[in-house]
């Protein structure tokens, strides 16, 4: 069953974040292997990324639901008499959580040398320190000859710095090839329209691929199931402006998800 949207499902922005994230990337290098193959490979690669307590709190709680936030009262400790001096209360000290992301690295299946580093951005890379980690992963690849795409689904948090202001859109692609840095190709989303269909640089010589953003969407929405998993009855967890919101309930009537 498909999306009732035409491209990107407001509703995957919200809980069930965390686990579209790792599955959209996982189909991105499905797709791409057999067009890879034999001279490429697809690799997809988990790292973490810190986000402070009260980050993960304001947006993992929506976004990650294994991710539990506790808060207790200080407990008071009660000196005894005649005993040595203690704390009179116990505090929880700030610790960063590490939040796990997925990413694509396409690598020359000789060598293994990286040609194309893929980053689907999530609330973490985008607020906080977690952003400044990310930030300076992607310095290097900009500073190397690797091509980068990054793949932003989400209309909360800051986008990548680029020189100039960025045309109005609710999603972005932006890719930078090696050899023509720092020009890079932005492709502005409405959520009203499709993913578009966005080029893979690989080595000299070697043919771009094009990959089909919203098939590897679609596919990820059917095969999970995530139709019987979204409530469309309820307003989505990151809000949509008030023009959205009427398109969005037309959508939803039409489609036959909401009364």
């Amino acid at each position: 069953m498909p999306s009732p949207f035409p491209g990107m499902d407001p509703y995957l922005e919200g809980e069930l974040w965390a686990n579209f994230h790792g599955e959209f990337a996982m189909e991105i290098a499905r797709e791409l292997t057999p067009r890879l193959v034999p001279r490429y490979i697809a690799f997809t690669v988990k790292y973490f990324l810190p986000a402070d307590p009260e980050e993960v709190e304001i947006v993992e709680r929506l976004l990650s639901p294994d991710v539990g936030i506790s808060e207790a009262a200080p407990t008071p400790v009660v000196p005894r008499a005649g005993a040595m001096a203690s704390p009179s209360v116990e505090l929880d000290t700030l610790v960063s959580i590490p939040i796990p992301h997925v990413a694509i690295e396409i690598r020359d299946s000789k060598n293994r040398r990286l040609i194309t580093a893929i980053e689907l951005l999530s609330p973490t890379n985008k607020s906080g320190q977690g952003r400044r980690k990310y930030l300076r992963k992607r310095r290097k690849i900009l500073l190397s000859q690797t091509h980068l795409l990054e793949i932003d689904l989400l209309r909360m948090g800051k986008r990548v710095p680029m020189k100039h202001e960025l045309p109005h859109g609710d999603y972005f692609v932006f890719l930078s090839r090696a050899g023509r840095r720092p020009k890079t190709n932005v492709w502005p989303i409405s959520l009203q329209q499709p993913l578009p269909t966005v080029t893979i640089p690989l080595l000299p010589g070697d043919a771009d691929l094009e990959l089909d953003l919203q098939k590897v969407l679609s596919s990820v929405y059917d095969a999970f199931g995530l139709a019987y998993a979204i409530d469309y009855s309820l307003p989505p967890d990151v809000s949509l402006s008030p023009e959205y919101a009427g398109w969005a309930d037309r959508l939803l009537r039409a489609a036959e998800k909401r009364n």
